[in-house]
């Protein structure tokens, strides 16, 4: 199952980038084995500055059609780390060949958008800039696959 980040904002170059690039790397070569990867990353920017409503189209474009959505926001659910590598086991299990996780602009993802979700994920009722929510997201996922593979990364 592939796993897609589906971002508004560039990423530049710079040690956030350095991060994102490694842990993605380490989930490819992780979850190959376990039907997980690639992870691939998906940046749309709206140049006019429209916020949320612009922002929304281009995020949808981003998404593969039949994925299953996971929309990053402060509302959603926490979840444990092992309770996040069995929402992504039991989508690779059910077939699923493609899982996006959205993370929005400033303002967040539109609500039409975030209502679309399969799964609404929360980090905390902290707000993280969005560059670094791409690098701990992309940690989680690596961590995940270490964790279905019963590898020693993730301790209890």
């Amino acid at each position: 199952m592939r796993a897609h980040i589906c971002a508004v904002g560039r990423m530049r170059p710079g040690p956030e980038r350095d991060l994102l690039d490694d842990y993605l790397k380490r989930f490819d070569r992780t979850g190959r084995a376990l039907g997980l990867g690639p992870a691939s990353m998906t940046e749309v920017e709206d140049k006019k500055g429209g916020g949320m409503s612009a922002e929304a189209p281009l995020l949808d474009r981003a998404i593969p059609k039949g994925a299953y959505v996971v929309a990053m926001d402060e509302r959603g659910k926490l979840l444990t780390s092992p309770q996040f590598a069995d929402l992504i086991a039991r989508q690779r299990d059910a077939g699923r060949s493609d899982m996006a996780f959205v993370i929005g602009g400033a303002d967040g993802i539109a609500p039409d958008l975030r209502a679309k979700a399969d799964f609404k994920l929360s980090f905390g009722s902290m707000v993280w800039p969005h560059m670094l929510a791409r690098v701990m997201l992309s940690e989680q996922l690596y961590r995940a696959a270490s964790i279905l593979a019963g590898a020693p990364y993730h301790r209890v």
